[in-house]
């Protein structure tokens, strides 16, 4: 009888600290959970205060170096002076609008292309002929590729217009297979040469994963040829 209850007894025993032992495991598995929790909130809550930190001094410089460009802009004493700052103005709210993570598709893209494109030419007395051949996708892109287009369309055309003393340009657009092409022909004096501007342009296109090359443009002047993958259409 005894052994009985000690047999018993010894059961209960190892019955209660197998009890314990797959408690005291939930309670660290739970205490682990939440220390993972604590941690990711802190990195998020550090992140927030990094992104607002990086909002107010983008917000600064738009606020003082806008103002500044705009005087230089209504103040400039030539056309090309005047188009420079409104580059500069535009590189600008690129960086504050890539800074808050701007989604946008191809063909909103193209569009503000379009329009600046447009607004800075009419400013420097050109003229503008855009074409899109076709039925263009229009896939959405992230933020650094529009940045990357915008920047590569935008010396571009400052190159027409303070160094080809160009009267129009041609802006042709087009999509053979997955590859998007872009073609800005001026019509004014060729130029030849690699400077800081054309490097950075072919540097923007190696970030599309995609190819530019400068020919003889058809009337004249200077064809600028830019080939980028597009990536697959989001659904």
């Amino acid at each position: 009888m005894t052994a009985a209850l000690l047999a018993l007894f010894g059961g209960l025993l190892f019955a209660l600290a197998l009890s314990w032992r797959r408690e005291r495991r939930a309670h660290q598995s739970t205490l682990r959970a939440l220390e993972r929790e604590r941690s990711a909130r802190e990195r998020e809550i550090g992140e927030q205060a990094a992104a607002q930190e990086r909002e107010r001094i983008y917000h600064d410089l738009h606020d003082d170096l806008g103002a500044k460009l705009l005087g230089l802009i209504h103040g400039a004493t030539t056309p090309q002076q005047a188009d420079q700052a409104r580059a500069l103005l535009q590189d600008l709210r690129d960086t504050v609008s890539r800074s808050r993570g701007t989604p946008g598709t191809l063909g909103d893209v193209l569009a503000d292309i379009r329009s600046e494109a447009r607004q800075r030419l009419a400013a420097a007395q050109m003229e503008l002929n855009w074409v899109e051949s076709g039925e263009l996708p229009d896939p959405p892109l992230r933020s650094e590729q529009s940045l990357h287009l915008h920047r590569i369309v935008r010396e571009a055309i400052s190159n027409a217009i303070r160094h080809a003393q160009a009267a129009s340009l041609r802006v042709r657009v087009a999509c053979r297979g997955n590859e998007l092409r872009l073609e800005l022909t001026d019509d004014g004096h060729r130029r030849v040469g690699e400077g800081r501007g054309t490097q950075g342009m072919r540097q923007r296109a190696q970030e599309l994963d995609g190819d530019i090359r400068w020919t003889e443009g058809t009337a004249g002047g200077t064809k600028v040829v830019l080939v980028f993958p597009l990536p697959a259409a989001a659904g």
